[in-house]
């Protein structure tokens, strides 16, 4: 069982919310319609669904639907009032935040993880162990002349190269293009997309002349069936990611932070409160399990705060409304 020490406990948190209503849905399992909604980024999927399965052990009781439409996807699902919860690979941007806002939306941001973004071929690929920074611009730039790998080094196969990548409503394409390009979703739209990893490592797999990009979870997960680039960010030095690279920022450009943005609203659902409580608490054992890496005690601590800070205002505003 994977349980840290926290800022509140389950039951804590059920004696919290009793105290404030007697109404909405009831502790220990006797909801049989406790549900906590989840969508967003691919990448933090992999990482939600694993916190999510250990929730179940001691929350049986509660529904938790998860789904992977990509963090674009999912804050317009915030906005729209439709989430509890957001997961993202990247931050809020500015009118994202603006739509929350135009629509009575607050919210919690709390960082969670580290991820490296990680460029793979197929395992069949025996001429190139490694690209720069430059090389990946000059293949996913906008109207990009490279179409062959004997564009990159003649002496590599004169055969298309290809290409297979996250989505446009994805958080790894925002940041990818953003580090890469310059320019957040400036990228060629010659390639196979799609907000489903899984897809692109079937993709890559299947094409000797492959070449794609998605987080690094994904790849461990599939290490056997792709082969892992290194990235030389411009010192004449090649680095691939693994959790000492990206925690040390190492492996850059391409480490970045991982959130959960928790719809406020949804804090005065018990079941939602405690999930949340829970994720925080396991979510650093979870991380390195699943391929990626925690944050410093500083943050955690740090998003601890924060969520008990909303969850206090959460049940003074039960109670207020209550009277």
């Amino acid at each position: 069982m994977l349980r840290a020490a926290g800022v509140f406990t389950i039951a804590g948190i059920t004696t919290l919310f009793a105290a404030a209503s007697c109404s909405g849905p009831s502790s220990g399992g006797s909801s049989s319609s406790a549900s906590v909604r989840v969508d967003g980024s691919s990448t933090v999927f992999h990482l939600t669904e694993a916190v999510a399965e250990e929730f179940r052990n001691e929350r049986a009781d509660v529904r938790t639907v998860i789904g992977f439409s990509g963090t674009g996807g999912g804050f317009k699902r915030l906005a729209a009032g439709d989430l509890d919860i957001c997961d993202a690979s990247r931050s809020i941007k500015h009118e994202e935040r603006k739509t929350c806002e135009s629509k009575g939306v607050e919210f919690v941001e709390l960082e969670i993880a580290f991820d490296g973004l990680s460029v793979v071929v197929n395992p069949e690929n025996n001429w190139c162990d490694g690209l720069t920074v430059e090389q990946l611009k000059a293949i996913w730039q906008p109207e990009s002349a490279i179409n062959k790998w004997s564009d990159l080094n003649p002496e590599w196969p004169d055969e298309k190269i290809e290409l297979f990548g996250p989505g446009t409503d994805s958080g790894t394409f925002d940041y990818f293009t953003e580090v890469i390009m310059g320019e957040a979703k400036s990228s060629r739209a010659d390639y196979t997309p799609s907000e489903d990893d899984n897809l692109l490592v079937t993709g890559v797999e299947g094409s000797k002349y492959s070449l794609g990009y998605f987080g690094y979870a994904y790849y461990l997960e599939n290490k056997d069936r792709l082969k892992l680039l290194g990235i030389d960010s411009g010192d004449g030095h090649s680095v691939q990611p693994t959790m000492e690279t990206v925690r040390t920022n190492e492996y850059k450009p391409l480490s970045r932070p991982l959130f959960i943005y928790v719809n406020k609203a949804s804090l005065r659902k018990p079941e939602v409160a405690e999930f949340v409580d829970y994720y925080l608490n396991t979510v650093g054992e979870l991380a390195a399990q699943v391929g990626y890496v925690p944050v410093s005690d500083e943050v955690a601590a740090k998003s601890r705060q924060i969520f008990a800070e909303a969850l206090a205002a959460t049940k003074e505003q039960s109670a207020v409304q209550d009277r």
